[in-house]
């Protein structure tokens, strides 16, 4: 009898809830579930649906879902096979808000980015090629291509993705096996072009939003760059602020939260990117000079909530920035000689390194953009929603 129940409750706990085959991955300094893309719906607005209730957004605390209440874990990975000419496999990254109904899949993720072949391969879209394999990647977002490298050793069991190793990167404890990125072309992600509004220096006027009183009009040079991510700089001193101030002071001045988006709703428009109200993008980022030893000291908002570190293709942009003639980071960051340059971009965390190739015919041309990060499978499974949203039938 008591099994005869246990059975009838199953059943119908089954039909109560959709259960959803998923991976829950770290990549770089973000993590967040993976799915395969024939495992959520086709329609895409279903499929947001999902995902909200797969994340337990909106919800501050997200607490019915597993999403970890901060944008950095408030992020998807969709995988799938790729049918393009010279491609193994595409990446669609999902980028939630913990207190917001919205899915955004404009942007990119290098972060989640470095997860995406050790899920491929963890889940057989890919085979492992020797004691490392390099994909090729194409991320759906803005149609950009990538190289991975992970290390892929024989085991008993034939070759598995190696997680443990000697590879560190600021933001995540411990250390892990490295995994290399190498981005084929990343200029002009979602914008027009690398420097979208045609200046490497835009000085802008930006007067109070409705509504607000927080400050008064001010003046401000800014660079609007995109070069992976679309991305805002501009000095700290010129919002008085000295850019080492930490997240928490940052996020807790609401007069300088109310200052920089104003300002990114002006310079969205200026980088052809429209009404961005709503968007994740452009980033918001403070500059100043470096504090140990590194190229240039950051301080990035995604959108509105001062960054821990800085995004993977966050710093491509900033590094880019820094070896270009005329840009607000002139004067303040410290870049080396040569063609090929490797800066590395300070954070509150620590450091994050990118190695830029300069085109010898053109130096104000950046040819190669290539890091290392690490990433790891946590858990893998199930995520239950509820049939109310998706039946899967």
């Amino acid at each position: 009898m008591i099994s005869l129940l246990l059975c009838v409750a199953s059943i119908h706990n089954d039909r109560m809830q959709t259960a959803i085959p998923t991976s829950f991955m770290r990549g770089g300094t973000s993590r967040g579930p993976f799915f395969l893309e024939t495992d959520l719906p086709a329609d895409v607005a279903v499929r947001d649906r999902v995902l909200l209730a797969v994340m337990g957004s909106p919800d501050k605390r997200q607490i019915d879902g597993l999403g970890g209440a901060h944008p950095l874990t408030s992020k998807v990975g969709i995988v799938r096979r790729s049918t393009t000419a010279g491609v193994d496999v595409d990446f669609l990254f999902a980028q939630l808000q913990p207190e917001q109904d919205t899915v955004d899949t404009t942007p990119n993720c290098g972060n989640m980015l470095a997860a995406v072949v050790p899920f491929a391969l963890e889940r057989g879209l890919i085979e492992a090629s020797g004691d490392e394999t390099t994909v090729r990647v194409l991320t759906l977002n803005t149609g950009m291509q990538c190289d991975i490298t992970v290390q892929t050793p024989m085991t008993p069991q034939g070759r598995e993705v190696r997680y443990d190793g000697e590879a560190r990167i600021d933001g995540v404890p411990g250390a892990s096996a490295p995994i290399t990125i190498n981005f084929l072309d990343t200029a002009g992600s979602v914008c027009a072009g690398l420097l979208p509004t045609g200046q490497v220096c835009d000085k802008v006027h930006i007067e109070p939003l409705a509504g607000q009183e927080e400050f008064e009009p001010f003046d401000i040079a800014v660079t609007c760059i995109d070069n992976g991510m679309p991305m805002v700089l501009f000095r700290a001193a010129d919002m008085g602020c000295t850019g080492y101030e930490t997240p928490a002071q940052l996020n807790a001045n609401i007069a300088l939260k109310a200052r920089i988006e104003a300002l990114r709703l002006h310079t969205g428009k200026l980088m052809g990117l429209g009404d961005v109200s709503k968007l994740n993008y452009p980033k918001m980022t403070l500059i100043a000079a470096p504090q140990a030893g590194g190229s240039v000291s950051t301080r990035c908002f995604i959108p509105h909530v001062c960054h821990e570190a800085v995004g993977v293709l966050g710093a491509v942009t900033i590094g880019t920035a820094c070896v270009l003639d005329g840009s607000i980071t002139q004067g303040i960051a410290v870049v080396p000689e040569g063609l090929r340059k490797t800066l590395s971009i300070e954070h509150p965390s620590g450091e994050f390194s990118v190695e830029l190739g300069l085109d010898p015919s053109d130096t104000q041309k950046v040819t190669r953009a290539a890091l290392l990060r690490t990433a790891r499978l946590i858990m893998r499974g199930e995520v239950m929603i509820p049939s109310t949203i998706w039946t899967n039938l």
